[in-house]
């Protein structure tokens, strides 16, 4: 078989369907490289790595820029992959070129599925991974996406979690975290999962004879929740996890419908202590450390 030529065939047909057929773009370019990264791999058992290397410069020079070693490289890589995955039609090649960045495996199925959720431009792909959102979820939330399981409301929020701080400033309150936060909501909202809409900052409720303010209240669409949130520039303990208790009891008992699940608290402080977590007795509170960036 001469490989040469049905790589450099199949190559030339993709350039006309996409002259053609503009609207069969994507899913041309993705057949052309599967196919041309199956030859290339068949080819580089008979003749070694370096074909590669060989085929590329003879392309260059048939076809014109855009089939470089590297390329070639991630062609093969694009076969290799999808020997064990479903070709994902609402990915582009510039999407799949940037996911087999990653080594990996879970992680570029873990952003395979946020860019058909979330209908992810590759810029937006991009600032993801940079940001290395899979590696601030939880452990459990891992295991949960390689075993297929359903997630709760506070599955895929990230540790840490980032809060931009465009202009330096030194954080020395909870006013000035919560002023940061609010600079932004958009991204704070998405640094905390799917479903989150803001409410209000410094939420008033009265207990007793006093009135008490929630730093953020939050209600999560998907989960049909309200979610409190609480920021402390100190060390987790348990005064605050006793405090967030008692504000998510509040919200339960008198803005909560019944048709609404339980309030889940998150509290965001600037470093955890995982025995105050973990011997506290509402599991519906978490807590994760903020991240200026």
């Amino acid at each position: 078989m001469n490989y040469y030529n049905e790589i450099k065939n199949e190559l030339i047909n993709n350039e006309i369907n996409r002259k053609i057929k503009n609207y069969s773009i994507n899913r041309s370019d993705l057949n052309a490289y599967y196919n041309v990264g199956k030859m290339l791999s068949e080819a580089g058992k008979h003749y070694g790595e370096g074909i590669i290397k060989e085929y590329s410069k003879r392309l260059t020079s048939d076809l014109g820029k855009g089939y470089t070693e590297t390329n070639l490289k991630y062609f093969r890589q694009f076969y290799l992959f999808l020997k064990s995955h479903t070709l994902c039609d609402e990915l582009s090649w510039s999407h799949y070129r940037t996911l087999l960045t990653i080594s990996d495996e879970n992680e570029i199925n873990y952003y395979i599925l946020i860019c058909k959720q979330q209908n992810l431009l590759v810029r937006k792909l991009q600032e993801k991974i940079k940001s290395n959102e899979y590696k601030r979820l939880p452990e459990e939330t891992k295991r949960k996406l390689i075993n297929i399981q359903e997630s709760n409301v506070v599955d895929f929020v990230k540790n840490p979690i980032r809060i931009k701080n465009n202009k330096s400033y030194d954080i020395i309150s909870e006013k000035m975290l919560q002023r940061l936060i609010l600079e932004d909501i958009p991204a704070f909202l998405k640094e905390l999962g799917a479903g989150f809409t803001f409410i209000e900052n410094e939420y008033k409720i009265k207990l007793g004879d006093r009135y008490n303010h929630i730093d953020l209240l939050l209600y999560n669409i998907k989960f049909k929740c309200y979610v409190v949130i609480e920021l402390k520039v100190t060390e987790l303990n348990s005064n605050h996890t006793g405090q967030i208790q008692k504000y998510m009891n509040y919200v339960d008992k008198n803005i909560k419908t019944i048709e609404e699940n339980k309030t889940v608290g998150i509290i965001i402080c600037k470093q955890d202590n995982e025995y105050v977590i973990k011997y506290c007795s509402d599991d519906r509170i978490i807590a994760r450390k903020y991240e200026l960036v």
